[in-house]
């Protein structure tokens, strides 16, 4: 298989409508484990997993009982599955925002889950409440099997990449609010308090999310600013230097109108080694968020983990 198969394009014309709706539809199950999960530093809690068919929230608590809630993007179904062993399922297809709302939630209260969540849209601008939006209601089932394959990719390299670091590190997570697949690792000092400003996006959420020293990367489809699928890179709080540092490969560069290193995409997709160039990227970023803000590298870092190959001490 090429790497151009493997990974797949997706260029955000080719499916924004679709990309639009889907945002929100994670949002809405984001924010069910948000009013139940218990808060776990950098708002951990709320983020969602990558799974082999799509993403999940993982086991939420109910009472004595937990239960989860799955995209499958495969079968294009959402699944809520208790641990008491009871199912329900709602078609991806054909759903408005508005329906897909109401749906997730009768199907809630009919295994006896009560939840009630804040309906306004996370930090998008012009946000329509969920159980008011008929605007959304787009969906393709080729772009989203095509954003799954790369978002199981993406996971693959993050966890590797992972793997490399002793210290303070978080797990490879999909936030709903922003959309993105993010890594970060810290260095284990505190951070000054974050400004906030963060659109449809507590101002305490941010200062939490932000309270520590953190090299972060990550991937999302696009934005206003980046209209097309790319890898980022950024440094909290940025140090002096960071963004003058030249990171592999030759297609990164520095965006200012986000304060991050960007790559896209397209460079790693297009690429004879799509998973090397991408572990370039990383590391490279990271090398220059640790030395420009004096890290402790000898005591945080270590060898790249190997299956079944025990980390030598």
């Amino acid at each position: 298989m090429t790497s151009q198969a493997a990974w797949p394009e997706l260029p955000i014309a080719s499916w924004r409508e679709t990309y639009e709706t889907l945002h929100l539809w994670t949002q809405i199950v984001g924010k069910i484990r948000l009013e139940r999960a218990p808060w776990l530093n950098h708002s951990w809690q709320v983020a969602l997993y990558v799974t082999a068919r799509g993403l999940t929230t993982s086991p939420i608590p109910d009472g004595i009982r937990t239960f989860q809630i799955d995209f499958d993007f495969i079968d294009h179904v959402l699944r809520i599955s208790t641990s008491d062993g009871a199912e329900r399922q709602l078609a991806l297809a054909g759903q408005s925002v508005a329906t897909f709302y109401a749906g997730v939630m009768a199907d809630l209260a009919d295994l006896g889950i009560h939840v009630a969540i804040d309906e306004m849209p996370s930090e998008l601008p012009d946000p329509i409440r969920f159980s008011q939006d008929r605007k959304h209601a787009s969906y393709d089932p080729d772009a989203v099997r095509r954003f799954l394959q790369i978002l199981v990719n993406v996971d693959r390299v993050f966890k590797q990449f992972r793997t490399g670091f002793l210290g303070k590190a978080s797990p490879v997570h999909f936030f709903w609010g922003s959309f993105d697949l993010a890594v970060t690792r810290f260095s284990g000092r505190r951070a000054p308090r974050h400004p906030g400003g963060v659109p449809h996006l507590p101002d305490e959420v941010a200062c939490e999310a932000y309270s520590h020293e953190e090299s972060s990367a990550g991937f999302w489809p696009g934005s206003s600013a980046i209209d097309y699928p790319a890898f980022y890179s950024y440094a909290y709080p940025e140090p002096p230097g960071f963004r003058t540092v030249k990171v592999l490969p030759e297609a990164a560069f520095f965006s200012e109108a986000l304060g991050e290193f960007i790559l896209p995409y397209d460079a790693v997709r297009t690429a004879e080694a799509p998973d090397q160039v991408l572990l370039d990227f990383l590391q490279s970023s990271y090398d220059a968020a640790a030395n420009a803000a004096n890290w402790d590298r000898d005591a945080l870092e270590c060898t790249p983990g190997q299956p079944g190959v025990v980390r030598q001490v």
